[in-house]
């Protein structure tokens, strides 16, 4: 029987921690959070109409 692959952060690639799962530390976790918040990740989707827009008044 061969030994389970080494799962790998998402960010730098080091080896998981269980701690942070999925990630090796709090920095690449924290570094994760910052990428969402500001836009450095998209969920893919249709363009919204411009009555969608917020603040279009």
């Amino acid at each position: 029987m061969s030994e389970a692959p080494v799962r790998r952060c998402p960010v730098c690639c080091e080896p998981r921690s269980e701690a942070h799962r999925p990630f090796c530390s709090t920095r690449c976790k924290d570094r994760d959070l910052a990428r969402w918040l500001t836009d450095g990740y998209a969920v893919p989707g249709r363009p919204a109409a411009p009555e969608e827009l917020v603040g279009n008044d």
